[in-house]
């Protein structure tokens, strides 16, 4: 089957989310030196910084279903474009370090909101035929979001804008928020949430437009699945029969964050500073490691369904321990820091073709349809928290020693290792029945 126009256009701008999200994440990290002298912080108050618009993040992601459900997925995320404008202007405009703090947790609203609610939404758009690779868009520009982040910064760095130049590096992001909002205007609703509404015609009308062909046999499925889910919607999560893959998700979004992966990429310019790089080198540094981000997410993307989940976690997770040990070493002995640039590319592209291209894929794949939307929120919840609390101390234990966060993000990998070796399933190749049968849930 062929992709139409509408179902393009429909997914690049569901997908502007996941570049915001990615760019809003990251952009903090060119900041987090001025944002100090600015404001005189301690390494736990810069750590409260950086984790509030994660804080944000977690009640939007927890919270984006009730209005996605009662409004729809295109009217939320138009508020959640709203929320990112806010946040950009808000910050470059705060008066005070606890404005700042507010307008990040606007922000963070709109992160964990639109990670909910943009693959929600191209899901429901696509065909069937193209769903997989263009729900992965979004993840492809979160990416690209972070790249663009730290390529933002380096830009800006270089116009010596002097103690308003941070407030350009957050303000910069409504640029591309209000472009986000203006495009929600010219996309179709979901033909699914207008069937939950009873909202035939309409729904009908949608699927004429992105092209599907028997529109009423496409009709009468999600009308049927429709039924099916509320008919099951009772069904608790944390039951007997689903504790196997309640103890995957949890631990798999859980160890995603124990990698140290956003931890680095919010302070990855301070960890270059630490060993002694400058402003701008630590800046050209960041987009370099970006890079290679991009690169390796997109390579991960290609081979997913050829290698296999759980070997790629393993040959991933095998390698960021090695890159966190040499990360380690360089910081306590202060010896060969030309490596350091090195060796987080290394590490930023083992955690892209292990953790960042399979979580989502594996959190997805190991609930049954009945409690697939639970347990997806579920790991995305301990995926989130955990990135909240490593971001809150990171500061703090990296003050300490610059070595120490890495020793622990290092052992994490090691416990995880193991883990995967010992419990994780493959599920390369399997239908989502057998992998629920293999489990014993009926």
């Amino acid at each position: 089957m062929t992709i139409n126009s509408h179902v393009v256009k429909s997914t690049v701008v569901g997908a502007l989310g996941g570049l915001l999200f990615g760019f809003d994440t990251a952009v903090i990290s060119g900041t987090t030196s001025a944002l100090t002298q600015t404001y005189h912080l301690s390494p736990a108050l810069l750590g409260v910084t950086v984790s509030s618009a994660l804080v944000g993040t977690v009640i939007g992601a927890m919270s984006a279903g009730i209005p996605g459900q009662k409004y729809g997925r295109r009217d939320s995320l138009r508020v959640m474009a709203i929320f990112y404008v806010i946040s950009a202007l808000g910050c470059a405009l705060a008066w005070n370090w606890t404005s700042l703090i507010f307008f990040r947790f606007v922000g963070g609203l709109g992160i964990g909101g639109s990670s909910v609610l943009g693959p929600m939404y191209i899901a429901e758009i696509a065909p069937a035929e193209w769903r997989g690779r263009l729900v992965g868009f979004f993840q492809v520009n979160i990416v690209v979001g972070i790249l663009l982040a730290y390529m933002s910064n380096a830009l800006i760095d270089t116009m010596h804008l002097g103690a308003a130049e941070w407030r350009w590096q957050l303000g910069i992001s409504a640029l591309p928020a209000i472009l986000f909002l203006i495009a929600l205007f010219s996309i179709p609703r979901s033909p699914r949430w207008l069937v939950m509404k009873s909202r035939l015609s309409e729904a009908m009308d949608v699927l004429r437009l992105t092209g599907v062909t028997r529109t009423q046999q496409e009709l009468d499925e999600i009308v049927d699945s429709v039924h099916l889910e509320r008919s099951a919607s009772s069904d608790p999560l944390f039951s007997r029969q689903y504790r196997f893959p309640v103890f995957l998700a949890i631990t798999v979004g859980m160890f995603c964050q124990l990698s140290g992966i956003n931890a680095i990429l919010y302070y990855l310019n301070d960890i270059f500073a630490f060993a002694g790089a400058t402003k701008v080198s630590g800046a050209l540094q960041a987009v370099a490691v970006g890079a290679m981000n991009l690169v390796a997410t997109l390579a991960a993307m290609s081979v997913i369904d050829k290698f296999g989940r759980k070997k790629l976690l393993l040959v991933g997770t095998a390698g960021l321990t090695v890159c966190l040990g040499a990360v380690s070493y360089v910081f306590m002995t202060h010896k060969h820091l030309e490596w350091l640039v090195w060796l987080l590319m290394a590490y930023i592209a083992c955690f892209a073709i292990s953790q960042g291209a399979v979580v989502w894929v594996y959190i997805g794949e190991v609930f049954p349809n009945r409690v697939r939307s639970k347990g997806q929120a579920l790991g995305s919840s301990s995926h989130w928290v955990t990135n909240a609390i490593i971001s809150l101390i990171f500061p703090v234990m990296a003050g300490a020693s610059g070595a120490y966060p890495f020793i622990f993000f290092g052992a994490m990998m090691v416990v995880d290792f193991f883990l995967i070796l010992r419990y994780y399933p493959e599920t390369k190749g399997v239908s989502l029945e057998q992998i629920q049968h293999s489990f014993g849930i009926d």
